[in-house]
């Protein structure tokens, strides 16, 4: 039972940040005028650019801080504000407009800021102290497995739940993301 309780300390908060249904509707958006075999290798490519920039940062992160002299309370508080500003954005302006540079858009704006971002990173720092390194690696391989699969079956899921039920559940998914954030600011406050 205590297996399940850690795995789910770690993939409920990642869930939340990294928004594998929020993300549909932006991937479809971002590749109208795309092929299917091409819109498939840009989501395989988006999934390999988050996977391994959350993994280094898994391992890297704090000794980034530490040679920059930034502590982990202080990256929850900037990545809180972060946060905030992201879902306020996601609340207050669904329909922006999201750029990307020609066809292949998979590691950025894709892979990395929008499914690992400021707030999924943030998470991992926060859950390699809370639940440790065995249940975050797996919350966060588990919730990028939802993503290659929301991605795949993007036009489904869009057809299934529609466009505005997968609005509906981003902002859902945002207004917890807002939690979370002040939830972290007010951590690093405390350890501050």
């Amino acid at each position: 039972m205590e297996i399940w309780k850690g795995f789910l300390l770690a993939w409920v908060p990642l869930f939340v940040a990294i928004d594998p249904v929020g993300i549909v509707p932006i991937f479809l958006s971002m590749t109208k005028d795309v092929g299917v075999a091409h819109r498939r290798r840009i989501a395989q490519q988006a999934a390999w650019t988050a996977a391994l920039v959350a993994v280094g940062f898994m391992f890297l992160g704090k000794a980034i801080f530490r040679a920059l002299g930034i502590t982990v309370a202080d990256f929850q508080i900037a990545g809180g504000l972060v946060l905030v500003g992201v879902a306020s954005r996601d609340l207050l302006f669904p329909e922006r407009k999201m750029p990307h540079a020609g066809g292949d858009f998979g590691v950025v704006p894709l892979g990395l800021p929008l499914i690992v971002g400021p707030a999924t990173l943030t998470t991992l720092l926060i859950l390699l102290d809370t639940v440790g390194l065995g249940f975050t690696l797996a919350a966060l391989m588990v919730n990028l497995l939802l993503v290659v699969v929301a991605l795949r079956y993007s036009e489904r899921l869009a057809g299934w739940v529609g466009l505005n039920g997968l609005r509906a559940i981003s902002k859902i998914v945002a207004l917890l993301l807002v939690a979370i954030a002040v939830h972290m600011i007010r951590l690093g406050l405390q350890a501050g």
